[in-house]
């Protein structure tokens, strides 16, 4: 087994409830894909509300995503 030393700063480590100084490499891809999965949903969000996807219906978002299916099968 190999080992890989990572420095962050004293913010990061608190910022990813970091509590040991060792970690598995399957640990940190849970961190790291935990961090990515909450700034996604943060700027699909906020792409919803700019968009003012966030009044629509499920009916509505539904059907929007079948407009723009089907208009993009129509371009090819």
């Amino acid at each position: 087994m190999k080992t890989l030393n990572i420095s962050i700063s004293e913010i990061e480590y608190n910022k990813f409830g970091l509590k040991n100084d060792k970690l598995s490499f399957s640990e940190l891809l849970d961190i790291v894909n935990k961090e990515l999965q909450k700034r996604n949903l943060r700027k699909s969000v906020e792409l919803a509300e700019k968009y003012n996807l966030s009044k629509m219906s499920m009916d509505e978002i539904t059907d929007e995503v079948k407009a723009v299916r089907q208009n993009a099968k129509n371009r090819h």
